[in-house]
């Protein structure tokens, strides 16, 4: 006779996964056309919106352009740098 598996006391929980951000930082480099030209392309931005960001990369010097789990933002992360801009990972507050 097989026995009920015990359910999980609270620590045994698994806590849900923090919500992690990808930023990316104004650079001399890059031209502002093409940073947008990547947010579109990557992350399929409609152009308004990968303007806006860009903007915001370039008048306030980063902007968030995706969060989600550490993973999936370290992919991104890795994503910029292979388009050679200049990102970073952070954790949401």
């Amino acid at each position: 006779m097989t026995q009920p598996t015990p359910s999980p006391t609270p620590t045994e929980e698994r806590a849900p996964a923090s919500s992690w951000r990808t930023v990316v930082h104004d650079d001399p480099i890059n031209l502002m056309s093409y940073v947008a030209w990547v947010f579109e392309s990557y992350f399929g931005f409609d152009p308004r919106t990968a303007n806006r960001l860009m903007m915001q990369v370039h008048s306030e010097g980063r902007a968030v352009v995706s969060s989600g789990s550490r993973e999936a933002m370290e992919t991104d992360v890795q994503a910029m740098h292979t388009y050679g801009l200049h990102a970073t990972i952070e954790k949401d507050s």
